[in-house]
C-alpha cells in the first residue's frame, strides 16, 4: 500500500533554501535531504489553473483544454482525466484539505472527501494532519493546497508567529529584477510568506512521521509556477516555468538525491502510477520520474510551455532543451500585457521606469547555457539560424503531436462563462473583465 500526499503551493518558484536561496525553509530543506530534489522540474504553463491542471491530468494545457483561471470562469472541461478521480475508481481515499484551483464545482475533482474549515492555511494543515492521523484501512491520497506564497493585497502573508520579519536591506532581489530598494522590500514580504509555507508544510510531515507512515507514503512537494513578480509568473522563461520540485518515499526518491535531468509537472501522475504499481491511463502524455532515481540521466529531451489566459488573452508556445529556449508569441500584441503581472511594488517600479512602452519580439530565442537569465534573444542572430529553425520545427511537431487548436483556429477558445480583462488596462485590479465571445468579437 503506498499512500500519496500532494503538498502544493501558490507562486512559489523555486525560491526556496534547496535551491540555495538565502530563504530560511528548514524543513522544505530537510524534506529535499531525505528524498529526491529535481533542479530542473518546470511546470506546463505558468499560470495557476492550468498549471494545476497539467499536473493532475498528465496533460498539456491544450490538450486538457484548461486555458484560463477558474476564478475567471474556466473549468477542466474533462475533471474525469483528474488524478484523483482515477485513483478513487483505483480504490484510493481521496481527500483534500486547502485550496484548489481546477473545477469550478469542488465536487468534480474527484475527492470522497473535502475537509473544509476556518483558519485559511494554517487550518488545512492541521487538518490534514488529523486525517493522517487516523487509521487507514485503504491507501489515500491527500491534497494540501497552501495560498502562502501569494502575492494578496499589497503584500504577502506576514512570517510565523515568534519569527520577525525579513529585513530587506539584507534580502537578494528575484534574478530578473533589478536591485533596488522597491524590489528588495517586495522580495522581503515574499520571504516571510515562504517562512511561514514552510511551517505548514512541516505540520503535515511532523504528522507523517509521528503515525509511522513514512516508508508508505509518497510526499510530493511542489508549486505552480514562478514567483508573482514581473517577468516571473506568466512568462515562459525559466523564471515563469521553473518550479521546486521535491518526492520522498517509495520508488527510490530517498536519500538526498538531487536530479539534473529535465522535468515536466506532466510527469507526476505516470510517476504516481509506477511507484503505487497501477497502469497509466491511456490519455497521459508524461513520462515517470522513477529512473531518474535509478541511474538514468534524464528521461525526457525536452520540456514545453503554454500559455492561454490569466487575466487577459496572451497566447505563447515554448521549448526548453538543455541547451535552448525558445519562445513563440502566437497574438499580435507586441507590448506587455500588464494585468498579467500581479500588483506589487516590483511592478510599480518598472511601471514608473516605462515598462509598458517596452516591446517584445514575437520570436525569442535564448542559449539557457551562457545566458541563464534569458536576456539576450538571439532569433536575429544569422549564427543562430540553423537553432532556431530546428527549435521551430520542434515547436511545431510538438503541437500538431498533442492537437494544440491554435494551429488551425483563430483564438483558444473560452467557455461562456470566462471573463477576460482589458489587456490596456495597468493593472488587474484595474482591469474590467469582458464576456469573453464579446471581448474577443467572437460568435
Amino acid at each position: 500500500m503506498v499512500n500519496i500526499i500532494y503538498i502544493h503551493s501558490h507562486d512559489t518558484g523555486r525560491y526556496v533554501q534547496p535551491y540555495g536561496h538565502a530563504i530560511p525553509t528548514p524543513r522544505i530543506q530537510r524534506l529535499a535531504e531525505e528524498g529526491a530534489l529535481f533542479r530542473r522540474a518546470f511546470c506546463a504553463n505558468p499560470t495557476c489553473s492550468p498549471s494545476r491542471a497539467c499536473l493532475l491530468t498528465g496533460q498539456w494545457a491544450h490538450s486538457c483544454g484548461m486555458g484560463g483561471l477558474v476564478n475567471r470562469g474556466w473549468s477542466l472541461p474533462h475533471p474525469e482525466r483528474l488524478l484523483p478521480v482515477f485513483l478513487r475508481e483505483m480504490g484510493y481515499q481521496t481527500v483534500r484539505t486547502g485550496i484548489q484551483h481546477v473545477v469550478k464545482d469542488p465536487q468534480e475533482g474527484g475527492y470522497e472527501r473535502i475537509e473544509s474549515g476556518d483558519g485559511g492555511d494554517r487550518g488545512a494543515a492541521l487538518r490534514a494532519a488529523s486525517f493522517i492521523a487516523e487509521s487507514h484501512d485503504r491507501p489515500f491520497f491527500l491534497d494540501v493546497g497552501f495560498g502562502a506564497t501569494h502575492r494578496k493585497g499589497e503584500g504577502f502573508d506576514g512570517p510565523p508567529e515568534g519569527i520577525e520579519h525579513a529585513d530587506p536591506r539584507y534580502v537578494r532581489t528575484p534574478d530578473p529584477l533589478p536591485d533596488t530598494a522597491e524590489t528588495r522590500a517586495d522580495m522581503a514580504l515574499y520571504v516571510d510568506s515562504a517562512r511561514t509555507l514552510d511551517a505548514l508544510v512541516g505540520t503535515v510531515l511532523d504528522a507523517v512521521d509521528a503515525n509511522g507512515l513514512r516508508e508508505s507514503t509518497l510526499i510530493v512537494c511542489t508549486t505552480d509556477h514562478g514567483l508573482a513578480f514581473p517577468h516571473m509568473k506568466c512568462n515562459l522563461t525559466d523564471h515563469g516555468m521553473g518550479v521546486m520540485l521535491i518526492l520522498r518515499g517509495p520508488g527510490g526518491f530517498v536519500g538526498g538525491q538531487v536530479v539534473d535531468g529535465l522535468t515536466s509537472h506532466i510527469d507526476l501522475f505516470p510517476t504516481v502510477c509506477e511507484v503505487a504499481g497501477l497502469a497509466s491511463p491511456q490519455w497521459l502524455q508524461g513520462v515517470s520520474l522513477c529512473p531518474l532515481v535509478g541511474g538514468a540521466e534524464s528521461v525526457r529531451d525536452a520540456v514545453y510551455g503554454e500559455i492561454n489566459y490569466h487575466v487577459c488573452y496572451e497566447p505563447q508556445r515554448a521549448l526548453r532543451t538543455d541547451r535552448w529556449k525558445y519562445i513563440r508569441r502566437l497574438h499580435e500584441r507586441a507590448r506587455p500585457v500588464l494585468p498579467d503581472c500581479d500588483d506589487g511594488l516590483s511592478k510599480d517600479y518598472l511601471m514608473t521606469n516605462g515598462w509598458s512602452e517596452r516591446e517584445e519580439s514575437e520570436e525569442r530565442l535564448y542559449d539557457v547555457l551562457y545566458d541563464p537569465h534569458e536576456t539576450h534573444n538571439l532569433a536575429a542572430d544569422p549564427a543562430c539560424a540553423d537553432v532556431l529553425e530546428e527549435m521551430r520545427q520542434l515547436l511545431q511537431k510538438w503541437r500538431e503531436e498533442t492537437g494544440d487548436s491554435l494551429l488551425s483556429e483563430p483564438v483558444f477558445m473560452p467557455p461562456e462563462t470566462a471573463q477576460i480583462a482589458d489587456p490596456d488596462a495597468r493593472s488587474p485590479r484595474s482591469a474590467p473583465a469582458y464576456s469573453a465571445r464579446a471581448f474577443l468579437d467572437v460568435d
